[in-house]
């Protein structure tokens, strides 16, 4: 079991859509996948889920269904702990510890911890515990490692092969937390000067994030807390490409195109070469802007769009060369994650409910 971040400190390339086809992928290809939404924004949750299940798991359904006395959906039931916000209620309130999630199972062998706009009154409570947790505040330690822990509660009961972590687009507590609860850290980037400006903070940051806790909290740490090794290991990174053809990018995306291996050597992996190699390119992903509304209006991933969903004639040949591509880069990722030493999560037991 790994799991990967998905992250990028500038948003807007695309991040959201490329977790969920890579979820859906690996679904396909026989894995067991976890998706966890830890995006304040939700975006990702609201793709897996139609407005009457978000509705449900986020307590609005009353004005908009106020006849209805029972779950919309048989897999929901009113006692439940269902997004990640409800999780970490006791935290934010004071009351008690993180609570354990009921994953959905989406599809067969695809579940999703959902996301939630409430998770945003966590930042304050994560901001004032980090440097608490530098001298071993055993209270600190529970709150910064509060993501890491449910979603180890929740890999030990559906065993998954691979966790895909969305993330928001920034550098704030959330985020911290969120990162340090992956094993590696996969970069969706466009080929342009914010995504180029984005690696430049991510890369240093996510070494200090590293560092610190490795080097200063983890020492200090009480040993019975299971806490994240914090390794957030670089994976590589994606290019989402703009709209335009694939073989001939215009003058301005190839100047940026050929900045990006230099300053994610530098800056991501603080490499003293700083050869500018691609070898860290995982792949580029084109631009799938003529599937894009049908896959929406359909609720499901492009490249399973049939003739029914409006994917016709030459439409349907372009069903097939997405297909392909993300086949390709799941291969791709597989391939890094090899490279990479895994670590078990920590037996114990499932928390209470």
């Amino acid at each position: 079991m790994t799991s990967i971040a998905l992250f990028n400190n500038k948003g807007g390339v695309g991040k959201t859509t490329l977790v969920y086809h890579l979820a859906h992928m690996y679904q396909r290809q026989g894995k067991r996948i976890l998706v966890v939404d830890l995006d304040p924004q939700s975006n990702l949750t609201s793709s897996f889920l139609d407005e009457e299940d978000l509705s449900f798991l986020w307590d609005e359904s009353e004005p908009t269904f106020p006849d209805r006395q029972e779950p919309l959906f048989s897999r929901f039931d009113l006692g439940g702990v269902w997004t990640i916000a409800q999780a970490v209620e006791p935290i934010v309130k004071g009351t008690g510890d993180i609570r354990a999630v009921d994953p959905i199972e989406t599809a067969d062998n695809l579940w999703l911890i959902p996301g939630d706009l409430e998770l945003s009154r966590f930042e304050d409570e994560l901001s004032t515990n980090w440097a608490k947790g530098f001298s071993g505040d055993e209270k600190a330690l529970r709150t910064t490692s509060a993501f890491h822990r449910i979603i180890q509660d929740v890999r030990r009961r559906i065993d998954p092969d691979i966790t895909l972590i969305d993330v928001g687009p920034n550098l704030g507590a959330i985020n911290r937390a969120a990162l340090l609860s992956s094993d590696t850290v996969l970069m969706p980037l466009a080929a342009d000067l914010f995504s180029l400006r984005g690696l430049r903070n991510l890369g240093p940051t996510l070494r200090e994030w590293r560092q610190k806790w490795q080097q200063v909290v983890l020492p200090w740490a009480p040993k019975e807390l299971d806490l994240p090794a914090g390794h957030m290991t670089p994976l590589g990174y994606v290019i989402m490409q703009p709209g335009m053809r694939l073989d001939r990018p215009v003058q301005a995306y190839q100047r940026w195109l050929n900045r990006i291996p230099v300053v994610y050597d530098r800056f991501v992996l603080d490499s003293p070469t700083r050869s500018g190699s691609t070898e860290h390119e995982i792949a580029t992903i084109r631009n799938y802007r003529s599937l894009m509304p049908l896959a929406h209006d359909a609720r499901k991933p492009m490249f399973d769009l049939k003739a029914a969903d409006g994917a016709l004639g030459s439409t349907q040949a372009f069903v097939q060369v997405c297909y392909r591509d993300f086949k390709d880069l799941v291969d791709k990722v597989d391939a890094r994650l090899a490279q990479v030493p895994r670590e078990e999560p920590a037996s114990g037991p499932a928390l209470e409910k």
